[in-house]
């Protein structure tokens, strides 16, 4: 009995140091493996890294690290499905692990998915509340769905922790400009740019907020500075000589511009630049030179291409400053047909088009201004001039309707009371024109055009007897 223990005994050692002995040599398998699919994905061999972490979790199959590995040569490899699924089992496998959830994130947020990006971040989050990277994360995922409010606090958080973290600073001030907290948001993109000065869009949000704060000065440095770190890009010299020309330095803007058209001389939009700069020239006095180069660059802008609606637009302004009525409503129409359109060229239509007599065109532009614009109601002005219009077309019925917009409210004036009086007369509703002189005299019992309708009224309701 004795010896037979022992063999058993001997039997087992043996057995367990067998598979001790294959333990090791998975283990040492699984960890070449994982080296291996490293060192592919560092080689950018997507397929073998894949294939070393497929033999990895074959060897380890809940392995965390593994699917973590394999999931992310997936998403390297454009594979946003197989991806997903390693992650998310990688998360499950260790529920503890924040890398996974990080990874989902970012994968959701290359396929646009801001909501689900955001639920991996906040469960990050829930676990480590210490990264600003990834409190940065939480708040851009926010904001690309539209909910800067909500972005604030993370930023604060991550800012609290790096306040050397200038995207954080950026995406704050961001943040802040749309919820019309204009001066901090300010302060936000000024220490994104000192602390990065390479920060393109940062300068960029910096300028506009600096020209909406009617700091010129600083707008137009902040515009420098994107034409000096972008020398080849076009459009940085463009955008600084219109700001020169904003600024009033117009002959630096000419100067500015005409050098891009050195290096570009068809360029359609340099051409059109010029002609914008010359056009606020004119607009800050009179000066028939300025508008006569305005429209000499206008021009040219237009005969060297498909011009846009902006360009048309501007023509018709340098058109109608020279006095050519003609040619200007022309030249707005022409801009009214060009998409995208610029809506302000239906407004200028309008006003030459009536200037001209040319009423129903007048009247048209209008009405397409508010198609387009706002909430598609005019405002009590417009609808006023509406009217009027419509009653230069002999649309009295017409009229009424307009008018009457125009008379709803407490702003309305009794000068539109009482032409929508004449209106109602006019339509063939002697009633309802009495019960708006009588309104009307209600405010102003002396006004001579009420008391005049109020008599035509009654004059021809006597006729009719």
């Amino acid at each position: 009995m004795k010896r037979t223990a022992v063999v058993a005994l001997t039997v087992s050692v043996a057995l367990l140091a067998v598979l001790a002995w294959q333990a090791v040599g998975r283990q040492r398998e699984y960890s070449r493996l994982i080296a291996e699919g490293d060192g592919a994905l560092a080689k950018d061999e997507t397929f073998l890294a894949i294939e070393a972490f497929s033999g990895a979790i074959t060897l380890h199959p809940n392995s965390m690290l593994a699917h973590l590995k394999r999931g992310e040569a997936y998403r390297h490899g454009g594979d946003s499905r197989n991806a997903l699924r390693d992650l998310r089992r990688a998360a499950e496998l260790d529920p503890t692990a924040t890398r996974p959830r990080e990874l989902l994130g970012d994968l959701n947020v290359d396929l646009a998915r801001y909501a689900r990006a955001q639920e991996s971040y906040e469960a990050y989050i829930r676990l480590d509340d210490r990264s600003p990277r990834v409190l940065y994360k939480l708040a851009l995922t926010s904001y690309r769905q539209g909910q800067s409010q909500p972005a604030v606090a993370p930023l604060r958080q991550a800012l609290a922790i790096d306040d050397r973290f200038a995207p954080a600073h950026y995406l704050l001030g961001l943040c802040l400009a749309t919820t019309d907290q204009v001066a901090e948001a300010t302060t936000s993109l000024e220490r994104a740019v000192r602390l990065d000065p390479g920060l393109i869009a940062a300068r960029e949000k910096l300028a506009e907020a600096y020209f909406a704060a009617r700091r010129d000065k600083e707008a137009v440095a902040e515009l420098e500075a994107l034409a000096a770190l972008e020398p080849k890009r076009q459009e940085r010299q463009v955008a600084l000589g219109l700001a020169y020309g904003r600024v009033g330095r117009s002959d630096l803007a000419v100067i500015t511009l005409r050098r891009v058209l050195e290096e570009h001389p068809g360029d359609t939009e340099v051409w059109a630049a010029i002609g914008y700069v010359w056009l606020m020239v004119a607009d800050a006095q009179p000066d028939p030179n300025a508008v006569n180069k305005a429209t000499e660059a206008l021009e040219a802008a237009v005969s060297r291409g498909e011009p846009t609606s902006h360009t048309l637009f501007l023509l018709g302004r340098a058109r109608l400053l020279a006095g050519n009525l003609t040619a200007a409503e022309q030249t707005f129409k022409q801009a009214t047909a060009q998409f995208p359109i610029e809506s302000a060229a239906f407004l200028q239509l309008a006003d030459v088009a009536e200037r001209q007599g040319h009423f129903s065109t007048a009247r048209d532009a209008l009405l397409r201004h508010t198609a387009i614009s706002g909430d598609g109601v005019p405002p009590p002005d417009r609808t006023f001039r509406l009217g009027e219009l419509s009653m230069r077309l002999n649309e009295p019925a017409a009229a009424v309707a307009w008018f009457t917009k125009a008379a709803q409210g407490p702003a309305a004036t009794v000068t539109v009371i009482a032409r929508l009086a004449e209106a109602q007369f006019r339509a063939g509703d002697p009633a309802g024109a009495l019960a708006s002189v009588s309104r009307g005299l209600q405010r102003d019992p002396g006004h001579a055009a009420l008391i005049a309708i109020e008599r035509r009224i009654r004059a021809a309701a006597q006729a009719q007897r």
